[in-house]
């Protein structure tokens, strides 16, 4: 790697800052949680959180079957209950595309697919440049990608920067999310620089996780993230997404996401374009409550 390359990207990482301590972080997340998370435990919260869900399936058993019913379940959400938002996407594999895309009925959902090798990264970059322009082909509209976290790891941060930048432009005009698996990212501070790397490479979206690791996403890495979103959007005026992911388990961790986007990013980001929630269980959770009786409706 040539020096100059180098010096650009921690020219970059310094405009920023990337000196933060987790227990810092831990203590203003727990704060925000104590004081501010009640008073977002609304119904209208929890509709607002429904249209933010990714409906996801990405199970190595995944067939045409299960992913027809999930999209049929969709169809018939927005004719049994229209006065509630739908969800956001369906997201699945890729060769799953052409028959989401071709059976979904809903306006307003996005067909996303996770990408890349997903969830290693662990492939050539010809494979993964593939892979996404094969799924836009197919009717894709949002991809989802893996940051090489094995090349951050080892500091090199133009072939991160390189491999997510190649595959944004094989998205072309379809919005790209970069998954940081902040799991495997030893700090916050890292978590911090992988976000800052992944937005300036091209990523119209931040993403905390594959799920397919032990640790999936925390309030805490949601926090580093939006921080990271709010700094790249004061110095560029771009606005780029979230979307947590991966053991977002109870109707209160959603909440929780809610309110820290709410508190660090503010209003701006609370639509169903800029914060996304990558999750299935969640969604009957929601709905129950919603109701107010228990239903199982996804």
């Amino acid at each position: 790697m040539a020096i100059n390359d180098v010096d650009k990207y921690v020219a970059t990482l310094q405009k920023y800052n990337t000196n933060i301590k987790d227990e810092e972080v831990k203590a203003a997340v727990e704060k925000i949680i104590a004081e501010k998370v009640p008073e977002n435990d609304t119904p209208e919260v929890k509709k607002f959180l429904l249209g933010s869900v990714e409906l996801t399936s990405l199970r190595t058993t995944d067939n045409e079957e299960n992913i027809l019913a999930m999209v049929e379940k969709v169809n018939r959400f927005d004719k049994e209950y229209p006065e509630l938002p739908h969800v956001a996407t369906i997201c699945t594999y890729p060769n799953f595309a052409k028959l989401v895309s071709e059976s979904l009925e809903v306006d307003g959902v996005q067909v996303v697919n996770v990408s890349g090798s997903f969830p290693s990264s662990q492939t050539f970059i010809e494979v993964k440049v593939a892979e996404a322009s094969l799924a836009v082909k197919d009717g894709a509209t949002e991809i989802d990608i893996v940051m090489p976290v094995g090349k951050y790891l080892s500091g090199d941060y133009e072939g991160v920067a390189d491999e997510i930048g190649e595959q944004k432009q094989a998205c072309g005009e379809c919005p790209m999310k970069v998954i940081l698996e902040t799991g495997c990212l030893p700090s916050m501070s890292d978590v911090k620089k992988a976000s800052i790397i992944a937005m300036y490479a091209g990523a119209d979206y931040i993403k905390t996780s594959t799920g397919k690791e032990k640790v999936s996403a925390t309030p805490e890495a949601a926090y580093v993230m939006c921080q990271a979103i709010k700094e790249y959007y004061d110095q560029t005026g771009i606005q780029i997404g979230l979307k947590p992911a991966g053991g977002i388990n109870t109707v209160r961790d959603a909440v929780t996401y809610y309110t820290i986007v709410k508190e660090v990013l503010g209003e701006k980001w609370l639509t169903n374009k800029w914060f996304r929630m990558g999750t299935s269980r969640l969604t009957n959770l929601l709905l129950s409550e919603i109701l107010g009786k228990e239903t199982k409706f996804f």
